[in-house]
C-alpha cells in the first residue's frame, strides 16, 4: 500500500469521528512579536496530547478480527505508546506497550491508564525494538509501528487536510521530523491540495538524521535533547523518499533555541508545548527572513512534557528574560544596610524573592558580608533602572545579567 492523498483523504472519513478537530488559531503575539502572519495547529489538544493518536488510530481500525482478538504491540516511550493504548483500550484490543527500563515512572503510569499492559526492557530504544520484535512473533500481536507504516503516516497526514480546510491561504508549513511520518503525510496531503505551498522540516541539532539524508551531508547524535519525542536515529526510508520528493528544505536548531522557543510559546501564547514543536518555532525564529511576507502554519505536535522539567524551563526563561535576577552586593556588615537595600527595590517596583546573607565566608573582608537578593522585575530593563537607583545610593552590585 502506497502513501497517497486518496489514502490519507479516506484515513480522515475513517478516524474523524473518533478524533478531536484541533483548533487552528493565530498565534497573535508571536506573529506581531515576530513579524509574520503565524497560525498554531493545536495537536497538544488531540486525545493523549499529540498528533500520534490518529496514525494509531488509522492502523487499528484496520484489523482483522482475528488481528483484534490476539492484541497489538508497540514500541515507544511517549506519545505513541498513548496513541496505541488510548485507542485500543476504546476498541476493546489488548495492547501490550515495550518501553525502555529507564522510562520516567509517570510515563509509565500514563500509558497503563489508558489500559496497556507495560512491560519495560532493555537500556535504550533499539534494545526495546528488537525485544518487541521477538515478543510480537512469539505471541502473535500485531506491531503498530509509530512511523514506518503507510497507514499510520496517512492517519498523520489528516492533520494538513484539516489545517488547508481551515486556513486555505496557508504559504509553508513548518513541522517537526522525527521518523518522518508526520511530515510525509503533511507533505503527501497539503502539496495534492495545494501544490505551491512550502513544506519545511524541523529537527533538533542533536539528532538531525532526517536533514543528513535530505542535504546528504554528515549526521549529529550525541547528549539528550529537550525534543526527546523526535530523537530518532533512523527514520523510514519510505518516509525519507517522500520527504525529498516533496518537502522543500529541513532545518535544525540548538538546544538552547528549542529551549527558547518553547518558553515563548508559554508566555506569548499561553501554551504547553513538548520540546518537538519547539524545534518547529525554533527554526522559524532562527531563519526569520525566509517566512518574511508569508503566512505561516505551524504544528504544535505534542504537549506532553515533564511538569518538573517544565517549572525549570519557565524559571530559566525568566532569568533569561530579566524578569528574575540575582544581585549580589558586598555590603559593610552594618545595621540597615538590608534594610536600606530593601526599601530602594521595593521603591522600584521590583519583589525581593529570596535573600542570602553571607558573613563566614572567607571571600569577602572580615568586617564586610555578601549579601545576595533575587528579584522579580518587569524586564531586563526595570532591572537597569533598579540597579542604577542601588548604585546611585552608594551600594557595589553585581548581576548575573552583566547589568
Amino acid at each position: 500500500m502506497a502513501l497517497t492523498p486518496d489514502l490519507i483523504r479516506q484515513t480522515h472519513d475513517t478516524i474523524r469521528s473518533a478524533t478531536i478537530r484541533t483548533p487552528m488559531v493565530k498565534a497573535t503575539r508571536l506573529s506581531m512579536h515576530l513579524g509574520i502572519d503565524l497560525y498554531l495547529k493545536l495537536e497538544n489538544l488531540q486525545h493523549t496530547n499529540a498528533f500520534k493518536s490518529r496514525g494509531a488510530l488509522a492502523k487499528l481500525l484496520t484489523l482483522s478480527d482475528e488481528q483484534r482478538k490476539n492484541g497489538v504491540i508497540a514500541c515507544s516511550a511517549g506519545n505513541h505508546a498513548q496513541g496505541v493504548a488510548y485507542h485500543a483500550s476504546r476498541l476493546g484490543i489488548p495492547s501490550v506497550i515495550v518501553m525502555p527500563e529507564g522510562t520516567p515512572f509517570n510515563k509509565v503510569k500514563r500509558t497503563e491508564d489508558f489500559g496497556a499492559q507495560v512491560v519495560l526492557h532493555g537500556s535504550g530504544f533499539d534494545e526495546s525494538v528488537q525485544f518487541t520484535l521477538d515478543m510480537a512473533a512469539e505471541k502473535n500481536l500485531t506491531l503498530i509501528h509509530p512511523f514506518d507504516d503507510e497507514v499510520v503516516a496517512a492517519g498523520q497526514g489528516t492533520v494538513a487536510i484539516e489545517m488547508l480546510e481551515d486556513h486555505p491561504e496557508l504559504d509553508v508549513i513548518v513541522v517537526p521530523i522525527g521518523g518522518g511520518g508526520l511530515i510525509a503525510g503533511i507533505a503527501v496531503a497539503a502539496k495534492d491540495i495545494k501544490p505551491e505551498i512550502e513544506i519545511v522540516g524541523a529537527q533538533a541539532e542533536l539528532f538531525d538524521a532526517a536533514k543528513a539524508q535530505f542535504d546528504m551531508g554528515s549526521t549529529n547524535f550525541g547528549g539528550a535533547t529537550l525534543a526527546e519525542g523526535i530523537a530518532v536515529r533512523e527514520p523510514s526510508q519510505a518516509n525519507m523518499d517522500i520527504i525529498a520528493k516533496y518537502v522543500d528544505r529541513i532545518d535544525s536548531a540548538t538546544e538552547a533555541e528549542i529551549e527558547k522557543a518553547v518558553f515563548d510559546l508559554i508566555s506569548h501564547e499561553k501554551l504547553v508545548a513538548e520540546g518537538a514543536p519547539g524545534a518547529g518555532l525554533a527554526v522559524i525564529e532562527k531563519h526569520l527572513e525566509a517566512y518574511k511576507g508569508k503566512t505561516v502554519g505551524l504544528v504544535i505536535c505534542g504537549g506532553n512534557i515533564d511538569s518538573r522539567l517544565l517549572s525549570t524551563l519557565i524559571l530559566r526563561g525568566l532569568v533569561s528574560d530579566g524578569r528574575i535576577t540575582r544581585l549580589t552586593f558586598e555590603i559593610d556588615d552594618t545595621p540597615g544596610q538590608l534594610s536600606d537595600i530593601s526599601r530602594i527595590i521595593g521603591d522600584g517596583s521590583a519583589n525581593v524573592i529570596e535573600v542570602i546573607h553571607q558573613r563566614m565566608m572567607q571571600t569577602v573582608a572580615l568586617k564586610q558580608a555578601e549579601l545576595e537578593v533575587v528579584i522579580e522585575a518587569r524586564d531586563i530593563h526595570h532591572v537597569r533602572e533598579i540597579v542604577g537607583a542601588l548604585r546611585e545610593h552608594g551600594f557595589k552590585v553585581r548581576t548575573d545579567s552583566g547589568v
